[in-house]
């Protein structure tokens, strides 16, 4: 019998400091979040990242965590309610990080009869650091304790008709409005990512324009799937290549990150004049801490700071009717 598990990248349980720095370790001493050898990983993450990054990441969380606890898990949980209700076979939820964890999903499937599981990592994109992680971690897990179930994994969908026809769906309504200036922002992740998940290893970052040329390296390539992404919600949107730029977020550390960075391109778009902007975030399937509080909350105050008057956020797919079909759409031909 076929199950199906959806995996997100996870919050803390709550907002007590020792729930968000439990959380953080097991993120941060991820290889493949801090791509570092282990001793060095432990001594950045223990002696400079947890000593002072909870106070801070709990007072984001606050702004927008919910009576239910965290968005991201809460819209991940809707999700999954509303997906069993639409298709015959059991569904499942877990997060990368925290709970509930990949073993608690396969174990729940497994308990009602499931012997293979349609895994669905809810990031549209390929990075090591979102699906990448997601994977392997589910393999292990499954590999471990599971060992009579068998696995299908849902690839990254960055141009997938169902995905886009979804995204553009949440957009649509916002673009009734007159923009200034429209801005993709998706999650950031290091250069040396780039290099590390290309499978010839000659092609991204060490071409000239190595996104606009064909290579298997794309299969792999979160900056050239974004872009792809943009293309073609611009395409369905008719929006002009002036009118609209991509950048990405959520960076941290001193390497060197995908650019053009989208702190500084808001700052940038009120300093040049644009006053009314809209922003979507297509790498995110769910609100969460990145889109709520990074874009909405603080992005918004730096964008009016500089000069400019309304940042507009559109919704993450959550579990709209438009994305739930899709995601039936999928499960029905695995």
């Amino acid at each position: 019998m076929k199950g199906v598990l959806l995996i997100n990248l996870g919050s803390p349980e709550s907002l007590h400091i020792k729930d968000i720095r439990k959380y953080l370790a097991q993120f941060l001493m991820d290889k493949r979040i801090i791509d570092l050898p282990y001793i060095i990983r432990f001594l950045i993450v223990y002696l400079f990242i947890l000593p002072f990054r909870p106070e801070k990441s709990a007072e984001a969380y606050r702004k927008i965590w919910e009576k239910t606890g965290s968005p991201l898990i809460e819209n991940t949980r809707k999700l999954k309610n509303i997906l069993e209700k639409e298709i015959k076979e059991p569904v499942e939820y877990a997060m990368r990080y925290g709970l509930p964890s990949i073993k608690d999903g396969l174990n729940s499937l497994v308990k009602k009869g499931v012997d293979m599981v349609y895994v669905i990592p809810l990031f549209p994109h390929y990075a090591m650091s979102s699906f990448e992680t997601c994977v392997i971690e589910t393999k292990k897990t499954a590999r471990t304790h599971f060992r009579n179930i068998s696995l299908k994994i849902h690839p990254p969908f960055y141009d997938d008709k169902n995905y886009i026809e979804a995204l553009f769906e949440t957009i649509k309504p916002f673009l009734k409005k007159k923009y200034d200036h429209i801005l993709f922002s998706y999650h950031g992740i290091p250069i040396r990512h780039l290099k590390k998940t290309d499978p010839t290893k000659k092609h991204c970052v060490k071409l000239k324009n190595c996104c606009r040329k064909k290579s298997q390296a794309h299969d792999t390539c979160y900056k050239y799937q974004s872009l792809r992404t943009s293309a073609l919600i611009a395409e369905k949107g008719k929006l002009k290549s002036e009118n609209y730029t991509v950048s990405y977020q959520s960076r941290f550390g001193r390497d060197s990150w995908l650019s053009p960075f989208t702190e500084k391109t808001i700052t940038d778009l009120a300093r040049s004049g644009k006053k009314n902007i809209l922003v979507t975030c297509p790498s995110f399937t769910a609100d969460c801490l990145e889109t709520l509080e990074e874009i909405g909350i603080r992005a918004k105050e730096n964008f009016i700071n500089a000069g400019g008057k309304s940042l507009t956020l559109v919704p993450a797919l959550n579990y709209n009717k438009i994305w739930v079909g899709a995601l039936k759409k999928w499960i029905q031909k695995a």
